[in-house]
C-alpha cells in the first residue's frame, strides 16, 4: 500500500468545527464488511446493533491541557510550548514540542502566566522539534501541576482551526476518562452519553477499558510513499487482567468484540497469543496498521471520520477493507457528514 492510495479531496467545510450539540446525537453511518451495504443512523442507534454479551472495549485515557503559552527572556517573544509527557517528577522535567522551535536554545528561560507564575529552562534539544524543559517552581507537586494546567490549554488539533472555548475541556474529552496522561482526546469515544452507555449496559453489553495515552503521533503526517517504512511514535498503554478476561470470554463464546475507535484497536491488536486471544501488558507500542492486515481481537469498530493520508485513516481501511472504507468515504463527502475530532461517526460490523 501506498500514501498516494489515502488520497481523497476532503472539502474544508465538512471538517466540523465544534462537536455535536448532543454527544449521542452526531450522525452515524454503518457500514457492512460482508456486502458494502451502507446505512445511516444516529449514533444512540448503535443500541440495535450489539447484543448482550457482546463487549466494548473503551480507552480510558484523560487528556490534560497540553497546550501553554509564554514569552522567551529579554526579547520577550511569544512562544507555544506543546506538553508531550513528563520525564520526571521530582525534577519537573518535560518533554514538549515548541514553536517557533528555532528561536529556542538550550539555557533560554520561558515564562508562563501574566505575572510569570511559572518559568522553565531549555536543558535539552531531543529532537528537531522537541526539547527537554526543566520547570522551576518552589511549591509542592501538587501546587505545580496546578499551576500548570491553569496555564495550559485545551489541546484541539491545529486543523479545527478556531479559537479554543470553555466547553472545550469537557467536550475534548470522553465522559469515563480516567487516567490522564493523554495529548488529544480518543476521538470515536467521545459520541457515548451516561444515558446511552446505560441503555447498553440494560441491554446486557459488557464495558472494557483499556489505556492507551494518545500522543501527537496520531497527526504527524505520513512523508513516504512505502507505508512500511514509516515509523509510528511511540505511545504507552495499559491492558489489565480483567480487560483480558472480558474480552477473551467474549471471543470464547463468539460474542462481538467492538473496538470503540483507532486507539482501542491498536492497543488490542499489540498484546495477541498465537490463538488470537488478548494478553495483559503494560507498556509501550509503536505498532503501525495499515492494509492488508489481519485484526484478530475486535470484530466490529467505532470511528470517526478521518483526514486524507492519516494513519487513522489508514488503520480504519485494514479494519474494514480498504475499497469498502474509501467507498464508504465518498459517500460521507456527498451525504455532507462532518469529519474529523468533532466529526461523525462510522460502524464498521
Amino acid at each position: 500500500m501506498k500514501l498516494s492510495q489515502f488520497k481523497f479531496n476532503l472539502p474544508k467545510e465538512l471538517i466540523a468545527k465544534f462537536p455535536a450539540a448532543n454527544r449521542d446525537e452526531a450522525r452515524m453511518m454503518i457500514v457492512h464488511r460482508d456486502t458494502g451495504k451502507i446505512e445511516h443512523k444516529v449514533f444512540k442507534d448503535i443500541v440495535n446493533y450489539v447484543n448482550d454479551q457482546d463487549v466494548m472495549v473503551f480507552n480510558n485515557t484523560k487528556v490534560f491541557p497540553a497546550r501553554l503559552y509564554g514569552n522567551k527572556e529579554k526579547t520577550g517573544a511569544k512562544i507555544e510550548v506543546f506538553l508531550l509527557r513528563e520525564l520526571n517528577r521530582e525534577q519537573r522535567l518535560w518533554d514538549v514540542l515548541v514553536d517557533p522551535a528555532r528561536k529556542i536554545r538550550i539555557g533560554n528561560k520561558l515564562y508562563f502566566g501574566e505575572d510569570d507564575s511559572l518559568v522553565a529552562e531549555v536543558i535539552d534539544n531531543t529532537t528537531s522539534r522537541g526539547r527537554t524543559l526543566r520547570f522551576l517552581f518552589d511549591g509542592s507537586y501538587e501546587e505545580f501541576k496546578k499551576t500548570l494546567y491553569d496555564l495550559g490549554e485545551t489541546p484541539l488539533p491545529r486543523f479545527i482551526n478556531r479559537e479554543v472555548e470553555p466547553e472545550d475541556r469537557d467536550r475534548y474529552q470522553t465522559i469515563y476518562a480516567k487516567h490522564e496522561g493523554a495529548v488529544a482526546a480518543p476521538t470515536a469515544g467521545m459520541h457515548f452519553s451516561r444515558e446511552l452507555m446505560k441503555r447498553l449496559e440494560i441491554n446486557g453489553v459488557n464495558f472494557a477499558e483499556i489505556t492507551l495515552h494518545v500522543g501527537l503521533g496520531n497527526f504527524r503526517t505520513v512523508d513516504v510513499e512505502d507505508l512500511t517504512k514509516h515509523k509510528m511514535d511511540s505511545e504507552k498503554i495499559h491492558i489489565s487482567e480483567e480487560a483480558v478476561k472480558k474480552v477473551n470470554d467474549a471471543k470464547d463464546k463468539k460474542r462481538n468484540i467492538v473496538a470503540v475507535g483507532t486507539t482501542v484497536l491498536r492497543t488490542l491488536e499489540s498484546s495477541v497469543s498465537t490463538l488470537g486471544h488478548l494478553k495483559p501488558y503494560d507498556g509501550w507500542t509503536n505498532k503501525f496498521i495499515f492494509p492488508p492486515y489481519e485484526v484478530k481481537v475486535p470484530n466490529m469498530m467505532i470511528s470517526n471520520f478521518h483526514l486524507p493520508y492519516s494513519t487513522l485513516l489508514m488503520m480504519v481501511c485494514a479494519f474494514g477493507g480498504y475499497d469498502i472504507v474509501i467507498n464508504a468515504y465518498k459517500t460521507a463527502i456527498k451525504e455532507e457528514y462532518r469529519f474529523g475530532t468533532y466529526g461523525d461517526a462510522m460502524l464498521i460490523i
